[in-house]
C-alpha cells in the first residue's frame, strides 16, 4: 500500500515512499519533530518509522536532538520500551524504525473508555515502575513521560519517545533551547532547577500519570500552562477520585522535593503490599480502531487533542467516599482551586516551553479583517501601539525592519506594518507554513522563505506585497537568505545559489568539507557569510566553514575544539557556544578568522540551552530556566547574571544601554545592559489559545530608538526603548 497522503499544501503533503529499506504503508501520527508511519521491512516485519519533518532536517540543532533520541532509545531498548530496529540520523530526512507495538496509548485508553478501575491502576503503576527502573539503570532520564508516551500492550505498558531524554554521560545536547517538556506532566525541578533534573523527575510524572488514569485529569488542572506550572511548583495535588489504597503512594510520588519521592524499586515493593489480593494479570486493552499505535513522538496523536494535555474538561470517576490528599481527609468530588492575587501574579511570571503539539494551520486570505491598532502616549513623543493584522491562525508574529516598514510573518500570511502606528500596509496570503523566522529584504524584495520541498520560491515587492518573481526549484531540504542570495541545500549535499533580486540560479556545487551544509547566517554583518558546521566522529572537534553567498566559494575554513554551535557574528568575529557540557553551556568562544585568534570564556555556572545575541564585545545568553547572562569577551569573564523568572526567552537584543527579551506569554522585558537589573516589562498577551505556547520566540526588533515585538495572541506592538520602566 502506498503511503497515505495528506490533503493540503503543508510541508508533508507528499510523504516519502521509503525510509531506508522500509516501505511506508500508512501514516500513524504526527508530532513536533516528525511523522510516524506504519512500515514493513523486506522480510515483511511490521515496524513503526519516525521520519523527521523536512523543515527540521536542515537544522543542525534538531538533527542533534534526533541523534540523541536514537542513542537514548537504543540504550533503553528492552521489555518495557519499543526496541529500535534501525535508524539513519544522517539521512537527508533522518529516520528511526522501532518494533511496531499494537495497543492504545494511555491517553487514547482513558479518552475512549474512561478512568481505569483499581486492579488496572495497580498493574499500570507496577508496569511503569518496572519500566523506569530499567530506563534509569542505563543512566537515562526520560523527562517527558505523559499519557501519549505510554503504550498499553498486551504484556504491559511500554514507554516510548525519548526525544528530550538525558543520558547522564552524553556529550550531546539533549534538547534544543525551544523544547523542555509538557507542563501538566513535569516535575517541580524542571521549572525551578532544570540543570538538576534526575530520575526522581520521572517518578513525579508517574504520579501524575496515575491521577490521569484514575480520573481523566491531572493532579494540577488549568486551561493555562502558566497556571499549571505554578501549581506544579507550589500547590498541593488534587487526588480526588484516586482509589484510597493507591492515594498515599501517588502522593509520595508527587512530593515537591526529589529526595522525598520513592525509587522505582521502592514503588514495586510498596505495590506488592497494597492489598493481599494484588493481581498480577496483564492488562488487556479494549479493542482498538484501525489506527495503529505510534512508536513515539511527543504529542503524536491526531486531533482532537486528548484530555491528557491542558483542557478544561474533567472526567469523573463516579466513585464516592473519602480520599487522602496531602495527609488530610477530604470529601471526594471536584475541588475548585482559586488562585489569590499573589498566586496569579507569580503564575503569570512563569514561562513554559511545550513540546510541539501540532495545531491546524488556517490559510489567511487577503480579505481578512485586521484589528484596528490602538495607541497611547509614550516617552520621547512615540505613541506606543499594538495591532493584530492576522487575527486567525497561531504562532507569534516574526518581524524584521526594512524599507521603512515592519515586515512580519505568521503561518498563512506575510504582512507589512507602518512602524509609527502599526497600521497594516499590505497583507499577502501564502499556502505554506512560514518558518519560525522573520521575512527579510534581499535583492530589494521581501524573501519570506516559504518554498520548501521543491515548491516555487516567491519574492514580494516590499511596497505592495505583490509577487516580484516566482520560480520553480528542484527539491531541496534547506533554505537560507544570506546577503543578496538564497542558498538551497539539497538532500545530497549540493548547494544552489539563487539571486534574490531575479530568482535566477547563479551557481550550483558542493561545499568542500561539508557533506550536508545547512547554513546559519546573522543579520548586521557588513560582509555577510553563510556558516556551516560539522562535528568530527569522536565529537571532540567542530569544522566551521564560511561560504561567500555570491559565488559559493569558501572564504575560510577551520577546526575548533569541542562541539560548537555558531550563535552570532559581529565586527569580523564569529561567536560560538560549546554544546554537550554537563549542566548546559559553560563556555563561549570568539573566533576571529582574520588573525586566527580564538578566545574562550568559561562561565561560573553553565547556562541551560541558551539563545544568544551580541553587542560589541558582550555576548548575552538567555537560558532555559530564566538565566540571562552577559559575557564580556574582551575582559574574558562573566559581567553579570540575572534570573528573570521566565522558563525561557527569545534571542536577547541589545542597543548597548538595554537588553530586550521576549517571554513565551508575550511580555517584553527590558534589562539594564550595564548592571543586569530588570527595569520594566509589558503586560502578557496570551490570547484565546493560552494552552499553546509557540516553539520559537521572536526576538525583539530595534529600530529608530523603538522596540517592536510579537505575542502569542497575534499582536505586534511597539514601545519606546529609552525607558522600559515606563512600559
Amino acid at each position: 500500500m502506498a503511503p497515505q497522503r495528506d490533503a493540503g499544501a503543508d510541508a508533508e503533503a507528499e510523504l516519502p515512499e521509503y525510509a531506508g529499506h522500509y516501505r511506508l504503508e500508512s501514516r500513524l501520527g504526527s508530532g513536533g519533530m516528525g511523522v510516524v508511519h506504519l512500515a514493513r521491512s523486506t522480510s515483511g516485519m511490521r515496524v513503526a518509522v519516525k521520519v523527521v519533518h523536512a523543515t527540521y532536517a536542515r537544522d543542525p540543532e534538531f538533527r542533534g536532538r534526533f541523534r540523541q533520541e536514537v542513542a537514548a532509545a537504543r540504550r533503553v531498548s528492552g521489555a518495557f520500551t519499543a526496541p529500535v530496529v534501525d535508524a539513519d540520523p544522517e539521512a537527508g530526512r533522518p529516520w528511526m524504525a522501532t518494533l511496531f507495538i499494537p495497543g492504545p496509548t494511555l491517553s487514547e485508553q482513558v479518552k475512549r473508555n474512561g478512568p481505569m478501575d483499581e486492579p488496572q491502576l495497580r498493574r499500570l503503576m507496577a508496569g511503569l515502575a518496572e519500566a523506569l527502573r530499567d530506563i534509569h539503570r542505563v543512566g537515562v532520564v526520560h523527562r517527558d513521560l505523559k499519557p501519549s508516551n505510554v503504550l498499553l500492550a498486551e504484556d504491559g505498558p511500554k514507554v516510548i519517545d525519548f526525544g528530550i531524554s538525558r543520558p547522564k554521560d552524553s556529550e550531546l545536547r539533549t534538547e534544543t533551547g525551544k523544547l523542555i517538556g509538557t507542563p501538566p506532566y513535569m516535575a517541580p525541578e524542571q521549572f525551578r532547577r532544570p540543570r538538576e533534573v534526575g530520575p526522581a523527575a520521572d517518578v513525579f510524572t508517574l504520579g501524575s500519570l496515575m491521577v490521569h488514569a484514575a480520573t481523566g485529569r491531572g493532579p494540577f488542572d488549568s486551561d493555562s500552562p502558566y497556571v499549571v506550572a505554578y501549581q506544579v511548583v507550589h500547590d498541593e495535588p488534587e487526588l480526588t477520585g484516586v482509589p484510597d489504597s493507591l492515594a498515599p503512594l501517588v502522593l509520595r510520588c508527587l512530593a515537591k522535593e526529589p529526595e522525598d519521592r520513592p525509587t522505582p524499586d521502592e514503588l514495586m515493593r510498596e505495590l506488592r503490599s497494597v492489598a493481599a489480593a494484588y493481581d498480577t494479570q496483564v492488562f488487556i486493552p479494549a479493542p482498538r480502531t484501525e489506527r495503529a499505535a505510534s512508536p513515539g513522538d511527543a504529542g503524536e496523536e491526531p486531533a482532537p487533542q486528548s484530555s491528557a494535555e491542558p483542557s478544561g474538561r474533567v472526567l469523573r470517576s463516579g466513585r464516592s467516599g473519602r480520599v487522602l490528599r496531602s495527609g488530610r481527609v477530604v470529601r471526594s468530588g471536584r475541588v475548585v482551586r482559586r488562585l489569590g492575587k499573589r498566586s496569579a501574579l507569580v503564575a503569570g511570571a512563569v514561562g513554559v516551553a511545550l513540546i510541539g503539539s501540532l495545531v491546524a494551520v488556517q490559510a489567511l486570505g487577503g480579505s481578512e479583517p485586521a484589528r484596528t491598532p490602538t495607541a497611547q502616549s509614550a516617552p520621547g513623543g512615540f505613541g506606543a501601539w499594538e495591532a493584530v493584522p492576522a487575527a486567525k491562525g497561531y504562532g507569534m508574529p516574526q518581524c524584521s525592519y526594512a524599507a521603512r516598514r515592519l515586515l512580519c510573518a505568521r503561518p498563512g500570511v506575510v504582512f507589512a506594518l507602518d512602524p509609527a502606528d502599526g497600521s497594516t500596509l499590505w497583507r499577502h496570503p501564502v499556502e505554506e507554513t512560514v518558518r519560525d523566522e522573520p521575512p527579510v529584504v534581499s535583492g530589494g524584495l521581501v524573501q519570506p522563505e516559504i518554498g520548501l520541498l521543491g515548491r516555487p520560491l516567491e519574492a514580494l515587492d516590499p511596497a505592495t506585497g505583490e509577487p516580484g518573481w516566482q520560480e520553480d526549484m528542484p527539491a531541496y531540504e534547506g533554505l537560507r537568505t544570506v546577503g543578496d542570495m538564497l542558498l538551497l541545500t539539497r538532500a545530497d549535499g549540493t548547494v544552489t545559489g539563487v539571486d534574490s533580486a531575479s530568482g535566477r540560479t547563479k551557481w550550483t556545487h558542493r561545499i568542500p568539507g561539508q557533506a550536508a551544509p545547512y547554513f546559519t547566517s546573522f543579520a548586521g554583518e557588513r560582509n555577510p557569510a553563510a556558516y556551516a558546521t560539522s562535528q568530527s566522529a569522536d565529537g571532540l572537534r567542530t569544522r566551521v566553514t564560511a561560504v561567500d553567498p555570491a559565488s559559493g566559494d569558501v572564504r575560510w575554513d577551520t577546526e575548533l575544539a569541542g562541539t560548537l554551535t555558531p550563535v552570532a557574528a559581529a565586527d569580523g568575529s564569529l561567536f560560538l557556544v560549546v554544546d554537550g557540557e554537563p549542566g548546559g553551556v559553560g563556555n563561549v568562544v570568539r573566533h576571529t578568522p582574520a588573525t586566527g585568534a580564538t578566545r574562550r570564556v568559561t562561565l561560573p555556572i553553565p547556562v541551560e540551552h541558551p539563545e544568544a545575541g551580541v553587542h560589541g564585545d558582550t555576548v548575552y545568553l538567555m537560558g532555559a530556566g530564566g538565566s540571562l547572562v552577559a559575557v564580556d569577551m574582551a575582559a574574558g569573564k562573566q559581567a553579570w547574571r540575572l534570573e528573570t523568572g521566565v522558563s525561557r526567552g527569545s534571542v536577547p537584543v541589545s542597543d548597548g544601554r538595554h537588553v530586550y527579551v521576549t517571554a513565551p506569554d508575550g511580555r517584553l522585558l527590558g534589562i539594564d545592559a550595564r548592571e543586569g537589573r530588570l527595569l520594566g516589562q509589558t503586560r502578557p498577551r496570551l490570547g484565546a489559545d493560552s494552552d499553546t505556547v509557540p516553539a520559537s520566540l521572536p526576538a525583539p526588533l530595534l529600530a529608530g530608538g523603538h522596540v517592536y515585538a510579537g505575542a502569542p495572541d497575534g499582536t505586534v506592538f511597539g514601545v519606546a526603548g529609552r525607558d522600559p520602566g515606563a512600559w
